[in-house]
């Protein structure tokens, strides 16, 4: 496998300024909806009140994945950082750049992250 280019490191580092912000929006938006149900008997039934546990249930769930892709953000933009990025934590190799393209905070290549899963 090759290394990254100048202008694929560039394009990589603003790919995922870009997704930081736009996690960042979406974390905020999921910690309201993630907030402590009110139940009131009076003006919310049975079926409301559960429905309305579930999805905050389901925010609280996408919070978490969305805070943890954020750190894995965070961790990679650190690696660019120290000029190190875009290698596999494992093996030390570079990691394809398609595979990168789709999910830039990745930390293994192809084949270490098989044996990882």
């Amino acid at each position: 496998m090759t290394e990254l280019t100048d202008s694929e490191l560039t394009q990589l580092r603003e790919q995922m300024l870009q997704l930081k912000v736009q996690l960042q929006q979406v974390l905020d938006s999921q910690h309201e909806k993630a907030e402590p149900v009110v139940l009131d008997q009076q003006s919310v039934g049975r079926v409301s009140r559960i429905d309305a546990i579930g999805q905050q249930q389901m925010a609280k769930a996408g919070e978490l994945q969305t805070g943890q892709r954020l750190m894995a953000i965070n961790k990679a933009l650190k690696h660019f950082d120290e000029d190190d990025y875009g290698y596999c934590e494992q093996c030390g190799l570079p990691i394809n750049v398609a595979r990168l393209k789709i999910k830039p905070e990745a930390q293994y290549c192809i084949q270490c992250q098989s044996e990882h899963d």
